[in-house]
């Protein structure tokens, strides 16, 4: 299990109050790609650098070509929040590796938290749009390949082969996990290795964690050393409970050897982080998205550091 554990905010706008982390017992900071500022900024105050590694997400208005195709061989709809590309395109992948690469030739990262590893979809909504993706010929001719099922057809392979579909679409996303995760451990062994997570258990909306996300927490588990599901509660239309209730049911599809750490909303604040806080089955750290905000009001700096020490005490 990495150690130590690590809890802070997500978003580079706390670099403003980095040298007030240690007063509340916030020893990492979250921030998206190789940022230089945040670097110096971490090492300077001693604190862990963590980046959030973009993998499968594009400006879809730019790059229309990476838009996943639908069951009905058209691209499918999306809005500005969906995440999940074509991951027939070669181009876009060897571009996002490079990305990664050069990003670990430069910097010293405490751990990188790869996101948007996933088929397309978006989970931050209480209604959200589901549809099965990507049947472009070159996705459709790596199913049959791999299978080896002879299957032309979108409609085809949801009727007759829709378990093996599935089934192939979480193995091609663990491989790119095992991928990212080789290139990361090769250049910092000793690189924490995130994965944010669609939130979901693997029963809700018939099954749509893999049918639509192509999350397999089995398969992902050997290159992802800390999962971190994404508990938006008020984006979601979920009660503040929802984290401690996730925690609770983590042992019956989470692999025992793999920590669970949430990313908590600074809009559900407090009640989200103290109901997490008294989970019996505590939070390997916490990540709170937009957490800036707290180091302007001391008294919920103050709630965020008492919450820290509970979940320690509980981890020990």
């Amino acid at each position: 299990m990495p150690n130590p554990r690590l809890f802070g905010p997500y978003g580079s706008a706390a670099l403003e109050f980095i040298d007030q982390f240690a007063e509340v017992g916030a020893n990492a900071l979250w921030f998206h790609g190789f940022d230089t500022a945040a670097f110096e900024a971490c090492q300077k105050h001693q604190v862990a650098a963590c980046v959030e590694f973009k993998t499968f997400r594009a400006d879809f208005e730019a790059h229309p070509e990476l838009i996943p195709t639908g069951v009905n061989g058209r691209p499918i709809r999306y809005g500005a929040l969906v995440q999940g590309v074509c991951l027939s395109k070669k181009d876009f992948l060897e571009e996002t590796e490079a990305n990664l690469l050069a990003g670990l030739q430069t910097f010293r990262p405490a751990g990188i938290w790869l996101d948007y590893l996933t088929y397309a979809g978006w989970f931050e909504t209480p209604n959200p749009d589901l549809q099965e993706s990507c049947f472009c010929p070159d996705c459709r001719a790596e199913f049959c390949e791999a299978t080896g099922i002879d299957a032309t057809t979108p409609e085809q392979i949801l009727r007759a082969y829709s378990q093996a579909w599935t089934q192939h679409k979480c193995e091609r996303i663990a491989r790119f996990a095992q991928r990212y995760a080789t290139l990361i451990h090769t250049h910092l062994p000793e690189c924490v290795v995130g994965a944010y997570m669609c939130p979901w258990t693997p029963d809700e909306f018939y099954g749509a964690l893999q049918r639509i996300f192509a999350q397999d927490y089995d398969l992902l588990a050997p290159a992802i050393d800390v999962f971190t599901p994404l508990i938006y509660c008020t984006k979601s239309g979920r009660a503040p409970t929802w984290g401690r209730e996730f925690l609770a049911q983590t042992s019956q599809f989470i692999p025992r050897n793999r920590p669970v750490q949430l990313i908590l909303d600074v809009l559900d604040f407090p009640d989200s982080l103290l109901a997490a806080a008294e989970s019996p089955t505590p939070s390997w750290g916490i990540q709170l998205f937009g957490g800036a905000r707290l180091f302007n009001d001391h008294t919920q700096a103050k709630i965020f550091g008492q919450a820290i020490e509970q979940i320690h005490r509980r981890l020990s």
